[in-house]
């Protein structure tokens, strides 16, 4: 059943800027170890970028959750290269988070579908 939806879209030279003026403490703080290796192999490391944090937001917009905070979710990709949400620091028992992204040079746009957990 879903529980929650949400969108975002981010300018890619948003994110370009952030990381010019604050460097690795605005990285840190947003995005996970993880996060920060596989962007880094990627070809646009900007609009890569982007999209994981318009993927964040969109979880956060979905969740509803005020709590949460931005290394409290991991968007990686898994092994056939579709993203995926990986909820860290005990947070989000309970709930799937189905994501999905886009960009192009000037912007990145992500959606969330949360589904509460069926039981096995």
């Amino acid at each position: 059943m879903i529980s929650g939806t949400g969108v975002d879209i981010t300018e890619v030279n948003r994110i370009r800027k952030a990381v010019e003026k604050w460097g690795n403490t605005f990285l840190s703080r947003v995005f996970t170890d993880g996060e920060l290796v596989n962007a880094k192999t990627r070809g646009s490391l900007y609009q890569h970028l982007a999209g994981r944090f318009a993927a964040k937001e969109a979880v956060f917009k979905a969740l509803g959750d005020e709590e949460l905070n931005w290394k409290d979710i991991e968007i990686l990709n898994d092994k056939t290269g579709k993203p995926s949400c990986k909820f860290l620091n005990a947070k989000g028992a309970g709930m799937d988070v189905i994501v999905s992204i886009s960009h192009v040079k000037n912007y990145a746009v992500a959606n969330a579908i949360v589904t509460k957990k069926t039981r096995e």
